[in-house]
């Protein structure tokens, strides 16, 4: 399979992404997942411009990156699949994505988050998406830089609720 790693992160492509995960995972394919920046030209660019050189980028609505990681598009490559929120993931698997792990990175605040670590806030809504996916039997972490230490993120939750 060419998933090599799975991560929420609302920034996207960004230097973590794009310099030490990348690089850490060999990475040869970063698919950003996600439907509406799949529809906008200017955030696509964005995208693109913030890839290292020698990596291709996708970016996808839900529904075509599953159809296309399904039909086995991307076998040969070394994929790094990213979105902003853990309910992509929920769809992605739903779909029949086989994804064993999903690396929480970094998911920003805003009135409707609660924070979890400095650098990850959730919604109702994302708390609903991280319990079904384990439920599945992902396992959850978290792990802002590829030298941190991985945490089991289900216990960072259930401690902050």
């Amino acid at each position: 399979m060419a998933i090599i790693g799975s991560r929420i992160d609302g920034r996207l492509v960004h230097g973590q992404v794009a310099n030490l995960w990348a690089t850490k995972l060999n990475i040869s394919r970063i698919m950003v997942v996600d439907n509406a920046v799949a529809e906008n030209t200017i955030e696509k660019q964005g995208l693109k411009l913030a890839t290292p050189s020698g990596v291709k980028l996708s970016v996808l609505p839900v529904e075509k990156a599953a159809n296309n990681i399904l039909a086995g598009k991307y076998d040969s490559q070394r994929l790094l699949i990213i979105t902003k929120n853990p309910g992509v993931y929920l769809e992605l698997v739903e779909a029949g994505v086989p994804i064993k792990e999903i690396n929480v990175g970094n998911m920003s605040q805003s009135d409707q988050t609660k924070s979890i670590t400095k650098s990850i806030n959730v919604t109702d809504k994302d708390i609903e998406a991280f319990k079904k996916s384990e439920e599945k039997n992902i396992q959850i972490v978290a792990q802002m830089v590829p030298g941190d230490r991985k945490e089991n993120f289900m216990n960072l939750l259930k401690s902050r609720n």
